[in-house]
């Protein structure tokens, strides 16, 4: 199972990046809680969590690709079983039942349910490479991804089940999908969102899609009262920022969820343009990283078919990455 020469060719520009990313997070991470003490334990758990990821990194790069082929099956039914488990034991926050609460730490089945939709679609159309792209092998795709996003949706998890949908599009994509497919596909998105945003979305569901699309359409301390605290959190950091823990929006805790999903603007507001810069060239070069190593792989398991879905023969330099 395990790979005794994996480190010739592990990228340890990637994982040095990655090392990078997880300090300057941790080190945000502490300045956006602004000595709330409620929050006190948010930084060491995200050190723990950076320590668990990298042990899991070392193990996931040292297994043979052929073995998480071959435990997609046993891997689906467990992520299912624990989705189901949060509907009998689950920890609700903010009106959803998303956690596990082990005592030790908070498990969010979601997160992993991302990962097993990748290996198993990836699986999916590495072994049907050879079959026409036709609507059942589309549908049979789908199906793949709608048997966990459903339970997601329940919880409700809107936002991830689109994030679900988008990989699974994505991928469908990559894999051979072709425009008539995708012109169809939209159609029937767009229709079925208009249905689902009129009977089925939660009202403030609906509010957050009318935000994103008219953001200034609200008062001030309705729906996009976060949105605009952190826009005045991003305008008032300048070229350089007001400096480590001095951002008076964050400082002062004017924004909500400042530690989580509006971390972003606080990286604004205290290092300003050049530390968002340097966040957004820092994931730009892990993206390019990853990307790289997909270019490189030699299945398609690994790459849906070396990223464009095309058979090695027909790839620049006869496909000898690929085969």
């Amino acid at each position: 199972m395990f790979r005794s020469n994996f480190w010739r060719h592990f990228d340890f520009w990637l994982l040095g990046a990655v090392i990078i990313a997880l300090v300057f997070g941790v080190t945000m991470i502490r300045s956006a809680i602004a000595g709330n003490v409620s929050l006190a334990g948010v930084v060491p758990r995200q050190i723990i969590f950076g320590a668990v990821g990298f042990v899991v990194i070392i193990l996931a790069a040292a297994i043979d690709y052929r073995f998480w082929s071959g435990a997609i099956v046993p891997m689906y039914v467990v992520i299912v079983a624990a989705l189901l488990l949060l509907f009998v034991i689950g920890a609700t926050h903010f009106g959803a039942t998303r956690w596990i609460e082990t005592g030790l730490v908070s498990i969010q089945p979601t997160e992993l349910a991302k990962m097993v939709i990748i290996l198993a679609l990836a699986n999916f159309f590495d072994r049907n490479n050879e079959s026409s792209r036709g609507w059942g092998w589309l549908l049979k795709s789908l199906a793949i991804a709608v048997g966990i996003a459903g339970l997601i949706f329940i919880q409700p998890n809107l936002s991830n089940v689109i994030v679900i949908m988008v990989l699974w599009a994505a991928m469908a994509w990559v894999a051979g999908l072709n425009l008539r497919q995708l012109g169809i596909l939209l159609l029937v998105i767009v229709v079925l969102g208009a249905v689902a945003y009129s009977f089925f979305l939660q009202p403030y569901q609906r509010d957050r899609i009318t935000t994103f699309i008219f953001p200034n359409t609200n008062a001030s301390y309705g729906a996009t009262y976060n949105v605009l605290q952190a826009l005045a959190a991003l305008g008032s950091g300048g070229w350089v920022g007001e400096g480590y823990g001095h951002g008076t929006q964050t400082q002062l805790r004017f924004m909500k969820v400042r530690h989580t999903d509006f971390i972003f603007s606080v990286i604004g507001e205290e290092l300003g343009f050049v530390g968002s810069l340097f966040v957004l060239i820092l994931l730009a070069f892990i993206i390019y990283r990853c990307l790289r190593a997909a270019h490189l792989a030699r299945r398609s398991f690994w790459t849906i078919h070396c990223l464009w879905g095309r058979h090695p023969d027909f790839l620049p330099g006869g496909g000898k990455y690929c085969r």
